[in-house]
């Protein structure tokens, strides 16, 4: 079909110029990139804390499943009234009180001696954290059209990888060379060292970030006008496709396919890469916690690499679905071989290698789909209730891997339930969202 002179004026609206947008990535990228890996660094700094005081308080694998999970019961009673909050006073006031609040509580746990206690800060981590990503990706929203949406997402994503890559390597050498210090042990030391920066980066916050374009000082009035309409053009174009309103969202089944999808593909797979990780590798045989931090490292360094030339390509030709479903069913051949190799250090690390890159992909292409399909008027509680029925996932999931480790002696069994489970979930979302409802998403 022919494009009309409308269409043609609308699609050439929908893009920003280069020059913006790279104005736009440079001032807003970085520091909200820096913030997650703060908040990725302070959520799974426990999987390699916990391998020093499992022992020093005799926790076992099942009662840290359980310690990792309970996270999710205060995400999920704050996910959607803080993502709700943040549409209502803005995003300065809002990732301020959430990267202060989630610091302090992060240094709270270095004091935590029984699993209650863990059990208690946890709950708090995750009611502090609630809403910090969706709001983000909310937030991206108000600055960038869906045409630039994959790569400007694809680098916050990238946040995930920055954290792996340094996360590893810091975490095992705090727990090293700070264990004594002061009468403290190395764990206790990590969590007060990665709970000092949010706070300082949430008081920072507050002078650094603008509400919306027109709050912002550094945007000229002709800037500010692209801006609002290359989103308003957007926003023309998604009209016959989105949902006008958070209910109606709530009645289709796509809806829920895509919810299905980031409980199944991302948060499953999510919870072996972040949290299990560092336990597969140590027990593949690395017992040096210096050369476990590098190894560690290694899986999320290819899988940047990969995420970026796959989200690019994915705005390029136009296409999310299939993109996803590559990440997704690559992670889910990874989970399936790599119960066999766990004796071996070498093949352990390749198919980690695999896995984090197939989850990376997934995890940055996914989060185009949902922003695209929901209105703006939706957009807010919708992005809250896609992260927060991702977190019943991430409550169960830890909890059903620590119990089959503790019971069978092996991760193996649990690995073949999550590769199940993944592979469901990346075809519910291929085969219950069809291209036609993504046909506008550019």
């Amino acid at each position: 079909m022919t494009a009309t002179p409308t269409d043609t004026r609308t699609a050439e609206h929908s893009e920003l110029d280069p020059a913006l947008y790279r104005k736009l990535a440079w001032r807003i990228m970085p520091f909200l990139a820096l913030c997650f890996v703060l908040n990725w660094l302070d959520r799974v700094n426990i999987s390699f804390a916990h391998l020093q005081f499992k022992t020093d308080l005799n926790i076992s694998d099942a009662t840290f499943g359980i310690i990792v999970g309970v996270f999710s019961i205060g995400y999920l009673l704050f996910e959607i009234p803080s993502n709700l909050l943040l549409e209502k006073i803005g995003a300065k006031k809002t990732m301020t009180r959430i990267m202060v609040l989630w610091g302090l509580v992060t240094i709270a746990s270095a004091f935590a001696q029984t699993p209650t206690q863990f059990y208690v800060l946890r709950i708090l981590l995750g009611a502090a954290e609630a809403g910090f990503f969706p709001g983000v990706i909310l937030y991206l929203t108000y600055w960038f059209p869906a045409s630039h949406r994959a790569r400007i997402t694809s680098r916050f994503i990238m946040a995930i990888a920055v954290c792996g890559i340094v996360g590893g390597p810091l975490s095992t050498w705090i727990l090293s060379h700070f264990s004594g210090l002061a009468g403290f042990s190395g764990w206790q030391w990590l969590f007060v060292l990665t709970g000092i920066p949010p706070v300082l980066a949430g008081i920072f916050a507050w002078y650094w970030l603008d509400d919306k374009p027109a709050n912002a000082r550094w945007l000229t009035d002709a800037e500010k006008r692209q801006i609002e309409q290359a989103l308003a053009a957007e926003r023309q174009q998604r009209a016959p496709g989105g949902h006008l309103n958070f209910l109606g969202a709530l009645a289709d089944r796509k809806v829920w396919c895509i919810i299905l999808a980031y409980c199944l593909t991302i948060m499953c797979t999510g919870n072996v890469v972040n949290i299990w990780a560092p336990s597969i590798i140590r027990d593949s045989g690395v017992e040096s916690l210096g050369s476990l931090g590098l190894y560690s490292a290694l899986p999320y360094l290819v899988a940047v690499v990969v995420m970026f030339f796959a989200c690019r390509h994915s705005d390029l030709r136009k296409e999310r679905r299939w993109h996803f479903a590559l990440g997704g069913l690559t992670a889910a051949l990874a989970l399936t071989l790599l119960p066999s190799q766990l004796d071996n250090p070498l093949s352990t690390l390749g198919l980690l290698v695999v896995l984090t890159s197939g989850y990376m992909v997934a995890t940055a292409i996914f989060w185009t789909i949902p922003t695209y399909y929901l209105s703006d008027t939706a957009k807010a509680a919708g992005l809250a209730l896609v992260n927060c029925c991702g977190q019943i996932s991430s409550l169960l999931t830890p909890i059903m891997i620590g119990a089959i480790k503790t019971n069978t002696g092996s991760i193996a069994p649990a690995l073949y339930i999550i590769a199940a489970l993944v592979a469901a979930g990346t075809l519910a979302l291929l085969l219950g969202v069809p291209r036609r409802a993504l046909r506008d998403a550019s």
